[in-house]
């Protein structure tokens, strides 16, 4: 008797650890954003693009950054496409205008995957711009500024001017808005970019 009992523990308490199991990998597959936002409604990057100042309409999905051409300082330009979803698309069949989005600032930081990222010694100051673009039922894409042609005349970019020599990293570019309700949103998009003084176009 004291046996079956026992056996019958040991199953409930099997059957309820599985249960949590299963729960906690449900909570696993949300996104960061979905779990911690407070808006209903939140940004998903659908592509992120970039181009030399020199062509600003070649657009590309890594950036070769030319710190002087012809002697001119170029700003460096990105295009980010955002889209609009809904944290519970189950019970929200879709946005109202309530859940569409007012992006209103961005902010642009270089990351060197050798870990030397002092800010004007390894690489460019961060920096923060401004934007004013709402995202409802349709894309829109958000124009920025991802390397400031000020950033190309001191350290270190300026230290690249006439040498060989490449800084590799990586633009994390956030972006923040508010939905209509003013509930705070962001998302974070990424795009290499290679700092060098390349060959001048002819």
């Amino acid at each position: 008797m004291h046996t079956t009992l026992g056996s019958k523990t040991l199953r409930r308490t099997a059957a309820l650890a599985a249960t949590l199991l299963a729960a906690a990998a449900g909570v696993s597959g949300c996104t960061s954003v979905q779990r911690n936002a407070t808006a209903p409604s939140y940004l998903i990057v659908e592509s992120f693009q970039a181009a030399a100042g020199v062509d600003p309409s070649k657009l590309s999905g890594s950036l070769g950054s030319d710190v002087l051409t012809n002697n001119v300082r170029y700003e460096d330009s990105g295009q980010v496409v955002l889209r609009l979803a809904m944290v519970d698309p189950i019970s929200v069949t879709g946005p109202t205008s309530t859940n569409f989005i007012t992006v209103n600032r961005y902010h642009v930081r270089y990351i060197r995957n050798d870990g030397k990222n002092v800010q004007g010694v390894d690489i460019p100051f961060e920096f923060d711009g401004t934007a004013s673009m709402t995202i409802g039922v349709a894309v829109g894409t958000l124009p920025i500024s991802l390397v400031r042609a000020q950033a190309k005349g001191v350290a270190p970019l300026s230290d690249l001017i006439g040498t060989n020599a490449h800084i590799l990293t990586q633009a994390e570019v956030t972006i923040f808005g508010t939905d209509q309700a003013g509930n705070a949103v962001q998302v974070v998009a990424h795009i290499s970019v290679d700092f060098s003084d390349w060959k001048d176009p002819s």
